[in-house]
């Protein structure tokens, strides 16, 4: 049977098979007419921003600065005490020890409003106000003064709440919160942290969706982007109890950020140096056979810090089963971090660190395959080695170079009984990055600019048998495998390269921050675009208040998840009917508005309303019927909404949080780029207008967190999470849907509505502090999860196109062991 692949001067494909010819030039005619009416506005918008930034000396920021302190007496002396540094907003409370000469540095400080606070004997106390907004090192020198009579002090934590320089909106994790966090089941704890923030959503198997993005999220680890699926079922993850602090984006987003852009989540995994040995030993297990450990240390002498944690754990919850017996869902994950930090002079770091992470798990069966006695197993492997350096030239120049090579693998194993197909994948790559960066502070303005290269190589190989032929278009074959008699199909490099420059400019009470981006990318396609980035912040001190706006240009790399087996010629005898189309970069123009206000010097109220306008609109599909995922593109999509979070850090015993979001989504057809079979073929070429809404439309997200502080030593915490229900797409009737899955899922979801039935979790947490000395901590904390025993479905379509259920009534215990 002969198969003719045509090439458009375009770069589209189309294919002929049995004299059906797919009409792609119909679906080009299509979108090229509804995007040049879109292209004005953000083109002129673009113009002008362009014009601004070459107008006048610019650079910025990324969100960490570093304080040098010194604490004097009277006469100048040094003087060793130690050191309290709060800021309420940034949930960040840390004590430092000066030493001899009274001299302390405090890394890696996310910006913000900080206050120091000192009580020493013999001297008054001190509260003093300092703000970090720099990546150059902030100097700061106390003095304190004699105090003949002692007197009783109050010293309060106001005036650290708001941050009247920050020009758009960031939500901060501290380690506070992270060490109080609800416990989480292995493989996700850091997406649990994250998801807990307004404007995040789950799918199934903890994929984050940043407003209504699909994976787009990117976790900066230590200075360094990974911009792979990082969700349990894709990636090894890093544990929370390794991270120190979080920062995370969704709109203002600095120029040096790029490619992956629905939201970037900052990590900083390393501690302050406090001397001699420190470190923290976790224990926990409960339900669903669950059972985990952890341990970090570090050990600081002299200017070098050396540090490594551990952990493993186990747990027949791993993934979101798909029906509610949880069938074959037992999964393991494995960790192992070290690194080494020297200050080579007072103007040079150097810090190298490995990591390396593991997981081993199964796939959830329905209730077919599991008569069957399907079985399937996964896993995926990551070794990452980074190392960095900075230099300071003056008080007011520093360099930094970072660069990361790292090997990453997944694996799919299916047993002869699996059901309606067997299937068997492995795929790695390995990736080699480089970023280098200046920042110049002067006068009013602090300038960054840099370069960046991420050179990824990737190999693809699958096969499957199909065992139920009935499940599968006719002419189907019965085997397939890629990249078959043709390596060279199944690997290919993926070139990305970038440049940035960005400022950050204070005039009195207003921010500007203006950036912009060069982005470079060689795959399928050979793509590059300028990407400005515009934010601009107004601080009402009567108020205490900061109005902000925020305009970001993205240039959005595809997912390359199974992109070459894809985009392969290969795939042609999958189907009579193919249609093969290159999937290309998203261009898109974010817009956020909104307010951050302090009430009554005790709450904080953050507001912001957004609008995101994609074309090329990343998504992602299915092989078949395997858990084979790949990218897929439609014309265009628009995301828009609202957030709300009311935050209480401290009242009296009482501290918690209370958040709102609000988002409709909808995508536009015609599709633009992917791999699409049979009858999916057939729809693609024929379905040029309409839209439909975005897997990701959950109009309404509420969710809460109160802490309450008993006693010193005891506390109680209530949680609550409701969502209203993601819309959904499913192809059989309801008694298949029965079939599959059961009475008690189906009886969760409106057919009618096409909409999965609202979830509520109610969850309680408790903890106490055992054990208490001046160098050891005990403290032990019991979860409740999904009190009310709800069957929550969290998504419903089928088991590779998004069927999860989220965990039934549950515990878990944490010990955790502080030195």
């Amino acid at each position: 049977m002969k198969t003719d692949a045509k090439q458009h001067a375009s770069g589209w494909i189309y294919l002929s098979r049995q004299n059906v010819v797919l009409q792609v030039p119909q679906i080009r005619a299509a979108v090229s007419a509804t995007f040049q009416a879109e292209r004005v506005f953000s083109s002129i918008a673009r113009c002008f921003l362009v014009l601004f930034l070459f107008a006048s000396p610019v650079f910025s920021q990324s969100n960490y600065g570093e304080l040098h302190l010194e604490v004097t007496d009277p006469s100048g002396l040094g003087v060793t005490t130690a050191i309290r540094l709060v800021s309420e907003a940034n949930q960040y409370d840390n004590t430092f020890a000066t030493d001899d000469n009274g001299n302390v540095t405090a890394k890696r400080i996310p910006y913000g409003i900080y206050r120091i606070q000192i009580r020493h004997p013999g001297f008054a106390d001190v509260s003093e106000s300092i703000e970090i907004d720099s990546e150059l090192p902030t100097k700061h020198t106390v003095k304190l003064a004699l105090s003949p009579v002692r007197t009783s002090v109050t010293i309060k934590d106001s005036g650290t709440l708001i941050n009247p320089d920050q020009a758009s909106s960031i939500n901060q994790i501290g380690s506070q919160m992270i060490q109080d966090r609800l416990s989480s089941l292995p493989g996700r704890s850091m997406q649990d942290l994250v998801n807990s923030q307004p404007g995040w959503l789950y799918e199934g198997n903890a994929v984050l969706h940043p407003r209504g993005s699909e994976y787009q999220t990117q976790f900066v680890v230590d200075g360094i982007p990974l911009t792979d699926n990082r969700s349990p079922s894709f990636g090894p993850e890093i544990e929370a109890e390794d991270v120190n602090s979080v920062s995370i984006y969704t709109a203002g987003f600095p120029a040096e950020y790029g490619r992956k852009m629905g939201g970037v989540v900052e990590l900083n995994t390393f501690r302050d140096p406090q001397d001699g040995l420190h470190g923290q030993v976790v224990l926990s297990g409960g339900s669903f056979d669950t059972a985990g450990a952890f341990s970090r240390a570090q050990y600081v002498w002299g200017k070098n810090t050396l540090g490594f944690s551990a952990s493993g754990g186990m747990t027949s919850h791993y993934l979101n089963p798909v029906v509610p017996e949880n069938y074959t869902n037992t999964g393991t994950t494995g960790d192992f971090s070290a690194y080494f930090e020297r200050d080579l002079t007072p103007s040079d770091r150097l810090v190298l660190s490995v990591r390396h992470e593991l997981s081993r798990y199964e796939i959830p069966n329905e209730q077919l395959q599991q008569t069957a006695g399907q079985l399937q197993n996964a896993g995926n492997s990551e070794t990452m080695g980074i190392i960095s350096y900075s230099h300071i030239f003056s008080p007011d120049v520093v360099a930094d170079f970072r660069g990361m090579v790292r090997d990453n693998s997944n694996d799919l194993y299916s047993n002869t009984l699996s059901t309606p197909i067997i299937a068997f994948q492995h795929n790695s790559f390995r990736e080699a990055y480089f970023k280098g960066s200046v920042s110049i502070h002067h006068g009013r303005q602090e300038w960054k600019a840099g370069i960046e290269s991420d050179n990824i190589f990737l190999h693809e190989n699958f096969n499957d048998e199909i065992t139920d032929p009935s499940q599968f278009d006719p002419g189907t074959p019965t085997t397939f495998s890629f990249p078959g008699s043709q390596p060279g199909l199944g690997a290919r490099a993926d070139l990305e390269q970038a440049a940035f420059v960005q400022d950050s400019i204070r005039l009195g009470k207003w921010t500007v921050s203006v950036g912009l981006r060069w982005d470079h990318y060689q795959l399928l396609v050979n793509q590059n675009a300028f990407s400005p980035r515009l934010t601009i912040g107004r601080y009402f001190q009567s108020a205490d208040m900061v109005l902000h706006a925020s305009y970001d240009r993205i240039f959005q790399t595809p997912s390359f998840e199974n992109i070459l087996l894809s985009n392969s010629p290969t795939v042609v005898v999958l189907d009579p009917l193919v249609l093969r189309l290159p999937v290309l970069p998203s261009h898109g123009d974010y817009y956020e508005v909104g307010l951050s206000k302090g009430l009554f010097q005790q709450i904080r109220l953050d507001i912001n309303v957004f609008r995101r306008a994609v074309n090329n609109y990343a998504d992602d599909d299915q092989l078949l019927n395997t858990g084979i995922s790949f990218p897929i593109a439609f014309r265009k999509a628009i995301l828009y909404g609202a957030e709300g979070k009311l935050e209480l850090p401290h009242l009296g015993h009482l501290s918690g949080f209370v958040s709102y979001s609000y988002i409709v989504g909808n995508a536009w057809f015609p599709v633009t780029g992917g791999l699409f079979l049979g009858d999916d073929a057939t729809s693609a070429t024929t379905q040029l207008t309409g839209h439909f809404p975005d897997s990701q439309d959950q109009r309404n997200t509420l969710r809460l967190r109160f802490r309450y502080q008993l006693a010193s030593r005891l506390w109680v915490a209530a949680v609550a999470d409701y969502g209203s229900g993601l819309p959904f797409d499913f192809d059989g009737t309801y008694q298949q849907a029965l079939a599959e899955y059961g009475q008690a899922v189906v009886d969760r979801i409106n057919f009618a509505r096409g909409r999965v039935r609202p979830s509520l979790s109610i969850d309680a947490s408790a903890g106490a502090n055992v054990y208490k000395t001046e160098h050891m901590s005990v403290q032990l904390q019991a979860d409740c999860e999904n009190l009310n025993n709800r069957l929550n479905v969290i998504d419903f379509g089928g088991l590779f196109s998004g069927n999860a259920i989220g965990p039934s009534r549950s515990y878990l215990l944490r010990l955790t062991t502080s030195f």
